[in-house]
């Protein structure tokens, strides 16, 4: 079916439900900067992007939840106002008339620990993991991935998952600046400090969800702050083991969409099982007066993405 014929078929039709999408609002009170390529970022402007967000969304009255893809509050933020910096986003999501869901970003890990974090941003799990699933129809599961789980950022310099992840960037990374691709080609530039990966734990209650989900005939999308698929998003962005997310992903057929933040220009691809990988453009990155938001229609043979200003709207219509 072509996008013309999906949108006319769509017509007349309601989704099962609809839920507000954002990502990368990277708020901080200090003056305009620019990314290390050189990318124009607005840190005041991004939260009055989420202002805008939120009364849409209220507005539209047929929202079931809200999704924040990460990165709440940006690193150049001053230490000493991050806590009254996420308080302050916080306190703007929580002017939706629903609830909101929350994923841990870098920039979030480099302002607050994960305690701090897991209780601000009201994370429903009893650990300082923050991977977790929720049904809001009893066709669809919701997936909420840690992409931080293994990562140097955000444990103590001797927890077990810090060690793991500064081993793996010894390994995979020669420069002295870790943050830093110099020297790596293709894929490889992937092994960045401001990445992460999933654990081995993490990797077995993706594996059981999914079986779950399958079992009880349910489709998934699988949300996570760094993009699962290299046709979606920079190199530099991708998750350290996306590759291993990926063979769970692909032992069942009830993934239709892995949604993502992180590499603020945003992107789409297909795999080669027909899962959509789409990655969702920066709140950060909107000059003053655009905006970057939308929300998604759930439907049992699709996903629209109705997209403001900045974010692209797209049919992601299931390959069966």
């Amino acid at each position: 079916m072509t996008p013309a014929n999906s949108l006319i078929a769509t017509r007349g039709r309601k989704p099962l439900f609809s839920f507000g999408v954002i990502s990368d609002v990277q708020y901080a009170d200090i003056p305009d900067g620019r990314s290390f390529l050189g990318v124009p970022r607005y840190y005041r402007h991004s939260i009055l992007v989420l202002q805008r967000a939120v009364k849409k969304w209220n507005d539209q009255n047929n929202l079931k939840f809200s999704v924040n893809f990460g990165d709440i509050v940006d690193g150049f933020c001053p230490k000493d106002q991050s806590l009254q910096a996420v308080q302050r986003v916080v306190n703007e999501f929580d002017r939706f008339n629903g609830p909101v869901y929350h994923m841990i970003g870098n920039h979030c890990l480099y302002n607050l620990p994960r305690p701090s974090l897991v209780n601000l941003l009201k994370i429903p799990t009893e650990t300082d993991l923050t991977y977790y699933d929720f049904s809001p129809s009893p066709a669809f599961r919701i997936i909420i991935l840690d992409a931080y789980d293994i990562s140097t950022l955000g444990w103590p310099q001797d927890h077990p998952n810090s060690l793991a992840a500064r081993k793996l960037l010894e390994e995979k990374n020669p420069n002295l600046d870790k943050n830093s691709p110099l020297g790596l080609t293709g894929l490889e530039r992937r092994f960045l400090m401001f990445n992460g990966a999933l654990g081995k734990q993490q990797l077995t209650w993706l594996d059981n969800v999914l079986w779950d989900s399958t079992k009880r005939k349910q489709k998934a999308i699988i949300c996570c702050h760094l993009p699962l698929h290299p046709g979606a998003s920079s190199p530099e962005a991708l998750l350290w083991n996306y590759d291993e997310v990926l063979e769970v992903v692909h032992r069942y057929t009830c993934v239709k969409a892995c949604i993502a933040g992180h590499d603020h220009k945003g992107g789409h691809a297909v795999d080669s099982l027909g899962v959509h990988h789409r990655v969702l453009e920066a709140a950060l990155e909107c000059p003053p007066g655009t905006d970057a938001y939308g929300h998604v229609d759930v439907y049992d043979d699709k996903l629209s993405i109705l997209g403001t200003d900045r974010m692209e709207s797209m049919e992601m219509v299931f390959s069966s």
